[in-house]
């Protein structure tokens, strides 16, 4: 399952959007422009359903910091989902003025598509209901968050769920302690990384490493054998036998691990991780361009070892040498644009695609020009 199509509406820095999404999803956009602000859109739906919306709401900084500072006359704030043109889930909320900390369902839907021929969407759920305008403390919650009001749509509950957000800082992985001296799991930025890994079975560890391993010796030839082992005090940590001037190389742990080599190991795990759509921010900092120009061809091919399901990928990027690969479509790109009254998501104009679907020229040569700021060399009199 995927989703297929994304309207937001006060959201953060979006007025009011609407875009159709496919399998690979590369935005771009100006610093600043709403790119990560659009994914987490779709953090928001995984949080709400692993935790509330009140704690997701919260782990934003509150309504105030979620609403778009655009948002006059009708500021209620919506995120609205179709997944593989069968089911459609929506929800608006927004608070009283008794209390403008605190969330309140304004309105949360519910349709899944029935028929052949015309296509019918079934509501499945419309709030709020009766009961909900009895006990207004009802609407403090989503039926997306409660197994007993969910179980019609738990399919939905649970694809939000398996959302994944990835954007790896390597001193994070290094030295996780020195950050957060608590465990932390299911960690965007990689503190957790090391022990995630250790804690997949052995199976499917080895399994992953053993293809990461192959990756390595392409991007970073003097690297081989990364394994995944204890120390005395039962910490995982990375093993790899870097070769060098030593006739058998000497190990490293991931202390010793470039910033590239990090993310790249992070990156190639999170794509042979199983799970629902998956959310990366610039995968190609610290790495080479001609590594960077391989990444899309990887990601078309994330799900190619399994049989039934199909993966998804929303990438933010700034990269020529990412965008500029053949076979990335027109409608494949997301191009963000900042207006006065919040941010609008430009599609390319039909000679534009055109020229793309041609060969004439990449992604990279029409559109990532268009991003760029104006008047940028000015920055050099600084």
């Amino acid at each position: 399952m995927i989703i297929t199509n994304i309207e937001l509406k006060n959201w953060k820095n979006f007025v009011g959007v609407n875009v159709a999404c496919g399998k690979r999803m590369f935005l771009i956009g100006p610093n600043a422009s709403g790119k990560s602000n659009f994914l987490d859109a779709l953090r928001f739906l995984r949080d709400i359903a692993q935790d509330g919306i009140e704690k997701a709401v919260l782990a934003r900084g509150g309504i105030s910091a979620v609403r778009s500072l655009s948002a006059r006359s009708q500021p209620d704030i919506t995120v609205a989902v179709t997944l593989d043109d069968v089911w459609k889930y929506s929800l608006t909320f927004g608070t009283e003025k008794s209390d403008p900390l605190a969330p309140l369902v304004r309105r949360e839907a519910v349709y899944k598509r029935s028929g052949f021929g015309v296509t019918t969407w079934k509501p499945v759920l419309e709030r709020p209901t009766e009961e909900d305008r009895t006990d207004t403390l009802r609407l403090t919650q989503t039926a997306l968050q409660q197994i007993n009001a969910n179980a019609e749509f738990r399919e939905v509950a649970e694809f939000f769920s398996s959302i994944q957000y990835r954007h790896i800082l390597p001193q994070l992985v290094r030295e996780p302690k020195a950050f957060s001296p608590s465990p932390i799991s299911n960690d965007p930025y990689g503190r957790d990384l090391v022990q995630a890994i250790w804690n997949a079975s052995k199976r499917t560890r080895d399994s992953r490493l053993g293809k990461i391993n192959e990756a390595l010796k392409v991007a970073v030839p003097q690297l081989e054998n990364l394994t995944v082992k204890q120390d005395r005090n039962g910490i995982p940590h990375f093993e790899v036998n870097y070769a060098h001037w030593r006739k058998r190389g000497a190990y490293q742990s991931e202390s010793s691990f470039s910033d590239g080599t990090l993310r790249l190991l992070a990156l190639l795990w999170s794509i042979l991780d199983t799970g629902g759509p998956l959310l990366l921010e610039e995968p190609e900092l610290s790495l080479h361009e001609e590594i960077v120009a391989q990444l899309p061809s990887i990601f078309s091919r994330m799900d190619r070892d399994k049989k039934k399901s199909i993966r998804q990928i929303f990438v933010t990027t700034h990269s020529y040498a990412m965008l500029c690969v053949p076979g990335i479509g027109a409608n494949e790109v997301i191009r963000f644009a900042p207006d006065k009254e919040g941010t609008k998501v430009l599609l390319p104009n039909p000679q534009e695609t055109a020229a793309i679907q041609r060969g004439e020229l990449t992604v990279a040569d029409l559109l990532l020009p268009k991003t760029g700021p104006k008047n940028v060399e000015q920055l050099r009199l600084f």
